[in-house]
């Protein structure tokens, strides 16, 4: 259902990606609760939506990875 992935950092961030598919029988509230709890919980945001000719919706998520600096002594 779905599949990390990671971009190169642009302008000093890296995101993190999730791509997910949603079959053509769920539905446009299904889909969104779906999204809004892993947006809630997971701390994603949308990127993109496909939707392919045959009703299939293909959602692409990010998220910040935010790297912890060590310090110099």
């Amino acid at each position: 259902m779905s599949r990390h992935d990671r971009r190169a950092p642009r302008a000093g961030v890296e995101w993190e990606f999730d791509r997910v598919t949603f079959d053509r029988e769920f539905s446009r509230n299904v889909v969104t609760r779906l999204l809004v709890e892993r947006a809630e919980h997971g701390g994603w945001e949308l990127d993109r939506v496909h939707m392919t000719p045959d009703g299939t919706r293909r959602v692409v998520l990010r998220r910040k990875i935010i790297r912890q600096l060590r310090p110099t002594f």
